[in-house]
């Protein structure tokens, strides 16, 4: 059963039409070229705008087969692939199955290359590099997961991804295939540590810690000495006065001493002085 509706207005956006059951019920119908076409009794108008909406649902939905290849090829993954285009995941992982393929392929042939070092190419494979750095870091290089995508210049790009502690860590190497296996250059920092020919070196650099000497026992900290106050200005001195200088006194003439006349031993006995008196 077709009900009939009733125009009642438009609405603010002037892009839709609010119409109205007899029942009371309202309904919105958006004004776009097929309806424009209708209300004009344009029935041709109104086909090629039908099928032109058809054909951009279709375009925006649905990605052809080597389009699908392409991007994974790129590096995308199936979800992301099937995220964007809106098509089912199974329909995705048919087309994107060999070059998922491919990818590991050029990963595997990247593991056989030698790294490009400042003095030549290597003579340890990349994935024996990489090991010999793990493991000399502690790390297990059976851990390790590869993967490669080719970029627009042709050329694949290695990732090589491995877990520390709770850190998740990748490196990326530029592959070129050729004899011997090819050749990979670092493509950024952590992909220079691994190659690093000193593998002693962390991958993730740190501050040095401060050496501590447990052995010697540890002082009580020294509290700093009170401040010194300030000693109180000393008054000024009175100016000097200059001596004054004292008269010199009249010499005293100098008397002869005179010496006691010692009596002879006569003189005791008959009791005569030294004056010559009795």
């Amino acid at each position: 059963m077709v009900r009939e509706l009733k125009v009642v207005e438009l609405d603010v956006d002037g892009d839709t039409l609010v119409c109205q059951a007899g029942s009371g019920e309202r309904f919105t119908l958006r004004v776009d070229d097929r309806l424009r076409a209708a209300a004009r009794g344009d029935r041709a108008g109104f086909n090629r705008a039908a099928d032109q909406t058809m054909i951009d649902v279709e375009v925006h939905n649905v990605l052809r087969p080597r389009d699908i290849q392409a991007k994974i090829r790129a590096g995308a993954s199936v979800e992301q692939v099937a995220n964007a285009s809106g098509m089912p995941i199974e329909r995705v992982e048919r087309f994107a199955h060999p070059v998922l393929l491919e990818r590991s392929r050029a990963a595997e042939l990247a593991t056989a290359a030698h790294p490009v070092l400042s003095d030549g190419p290597a003579v340890l494979t990349l994935l024996e590099t990489v090991s010999t750095a793990l493991v000399a870091r502690g790390l297990d290089p059976d851990a390790t997961t590869w993967d490669a995508w080719r970029n627009e210049d042709g050329r694949w790009t290695v990732q090589v991804a491995w877990k520390a502690g709770r850190s998740d860590n990748v490196a990326h190497f530029r592959f070129s295939p050729g004899a011997h296996g090819g050749t990979v250059t670092a493509f950024d920092e952590a992909a220079y540590q691994l190659i690093d020919p000193s593998f002693a070196r962390p991958l993730r650099p740190v501050a040095p810690l401060a050496q501590l000497d447990f052995d010697t026992p540890v002082s009580a900290p020294v509290a700093a000495p009170a401040p010194t106050p300030a000693p109180a200005p000393q008054p000024e001195p009175e100016p000097e006065q200059e001596p004054v200088a004292e008269e010199p006194k009249p010499a005293k003439g100098r008397k002869a001493k005179a010496r006691p006349t010692v009596p002879g031993w006569e003189d005791v006995l008959l009791g005569v002085r030294s004056s010559g008196q009795r």
